[in-house]
């Protein structure tokens, strides 16, 4: 037995002013072939299963490039191709193979394709031939197109949000398509369009139990695996929205029925799964009189859409900002993007003191810069931080204190949201004794800071992401979904 596998991957805001070139996947993660480390990547974590699979079992394993760019707007054409191309030639000089298995994301939109993804399995499609089993992992917040499942003999998608699951997800895709290329099994894949396009977190109920739901009908009967694509409200293409999928052991009648009664279950809950968000002054009273009550752990503030992970810059101060003119001290807010900040601070060394300008520059929307002397607490060239068994580079990165408090604000140049406690303890700043942290995350953070933390606000403080689809302008969407139409299942598509 012979596989490929590769990684391409990255999540575009389409409304996003941050433009994706080349850079930025280098930057993020590149690893040509050979290279790809021990550790898995969010997109790229079917390298070290089939690594650990190829051991023990013998067959060939081709590895191709892995890549990803932090989530960002419109990918470059240029990039875009090159990638892609780079891929399909380390593909066509190791045919004939069994097998490909693609770690991807499935919202990567460039200049001129709306349907990256399906646009390399067709490629892909085409080069191996039509017996070659082709499996691909998918994030939950992308968009899935019939020219992806036309392409696919598997597919599934993480099942967690936060992602917790993403190796043990890209584990199940390695486990089908080997068996699928033994003829243990015969795939097919159902869709069911669920016709919604909402925030749905596991870390609390209804998703949670929806999820659970999920999970317990695998390996039932003909069930071998069942994801739920969320969709991403940030991406404006033909088929945004939530789409459930049910892969069956040639069992296509069981697989479009089970795909159609949990997709209404989950249409069932449409409106009734996100986040409680609170404005960032009702969030602040909030944090403020849980430090008053005598909380010993710090109080977590979300900022929601100021996310580098859904694409936005991630430089908003709008709450940063309202805490300074509170009062509120003992601060550690993960992260502020500010490159040209972050290069000042590496000139005038770690314990300098200077006037400084960060945030607030990539746009409207997210505040205004803050002004403010600090004092350089860390000056770095590589910084890092854990999601999982993952590393993810903040790039050269700096902790500046504001003069006056004991508020210490990150800087970094690789826009990363923050998924751990360790983004803080890494760069020296101890979150025990801080009473507040701000963190630049939707919901990834979670999992790692639920444990350390004394209570989590969620915070809506307004920024360049659409958080709102009644509100958005999408231009491309193809049909109707909700909560732009009220039932769009009684609405001809």
């Amino acid at each position: 037995m012979k596989v490929f596998v590769a990684s391409l991957a990255t999540e575009t805001n389409t409304f996003s002013p941050v433009p994706t070139d080349r850079a930025n996947f280098l930057a993020a993660f590149y690893a040509p072939p050979g290279r790809h480390p021990a550790t898995p990547t969010l997109c790229s974590a079917v390298f070290p299963s089939l690594r650990s699979r190829a051991s023990r079992e013998g067959f060939e394993l081709v590895e191709g490039t892995a890549t990803w760019a932090d989530p960002g707007g419109l990918v470059q054409r240029q990039t875009y191709e090159a990638l892609r191309d780079e891929i399909l030639d380390q593909l066509r000089a190791a045919l004939p193979v069994d097998a490909v298995v693609l770690g991807l994301h499935g919202a990567m939109v460039a200049q001129g394709y709306d349907d990256c993804e399906g646009d390399l399995l067709a490629r892909v499609r085409a080069l191996a031939g039509p017996d070659t089993v082709i499996g691909a992992t998918f994030d939950p917040h992308s968009h899935l197109t019939p020219k992806r499942v036309e392409n696919l003999d598997i597919l599934n998608a993480f099942l967690e949000f936060p992602h917790t699951d993403f190796v043990v997800r890209a584990e199940q895709v390695v486990d089908l398509t080997l068996r699928a290329v033994r003829g243990e099994i015969r795939p097919v894949i159902s869709v069911f369009d669920c016709r919604m396009i909402d925030v749905l977190p596991t870390s609390q109920h209804p998703m949670r139990g929806f999820i659970d739901s999920l999970g317990a009908l695998e390996g039932q009967d003909t069930v071998l695996s069942i994801s739920l694509i969320h969709g991403f409200l940030a991406g404006d293409v033909p088929e945004l929205g939530a789409r459930m999928v049910v892969v069956t052991d040639n069992d296509p009648e069981r697989g479009a029925r089970l795909a159609r009664e949990k997709g209404m279950d989950l249409f069932a809950l449409r409106g009734a799964t996100r986040m409680t968000q609170h404005g960032v002054d009702e969030a602040l009273h909030l944090a403020a009189a849980r430090v008053a009550a005598g909380a010993t752990r710090p109080v977590v503030l979300a900022d929601t859409w100021d996310n580098p992970g859904g694409g936005v810059a991630g430089d908003g101060t709008l709450i940063l900002r309202a805490m300074l003119d509170a009062g509120l001290d003992d601060v550690g807010v993960a992260t502020i993007w500010d490159p040209m900040a972050v290069t000042f601070c590496l000139a005038a060394g770690e314990g300098a003191t200077l006037a400084l300008r960060f945030g607030g520059k990539s746009g409207p929307g997210a505040g205004d810069p803050i002004d403010a002397t600090v004092t350089v607490l860390q000056a770095v060239t590589e910084a890092w931080e854990s999601f999982g068994a993952s590393r993810v580079p903040l790039g050269a990165s700096s902790v500046v204190r504001i003069a006056g408090t004991r508020v210490d604000v990150i800087l970094n140049t690789n826009r990363a949201q923050t998924f751990d406690p360790d983004i803080f303890s890494g760069l020296g700043i101890d979150i025990a004794e801080k009473k507040y942290l701000v963190v630049k995350s939707t919901n990834h953070f979670y999992a790692a800071f639920q444990p350390v933390a004394d209570e989590i606000f969620y915070v809506d403080a307004g920024t360049h992401y659409p958080s709102d689809a009644r509100r958005t302008r999408y231009r491309k969407l193809s049909r109707p979904i909700w909560p732009i139409v009220e039932n769009p299942h009684a609405v001809e598509a």
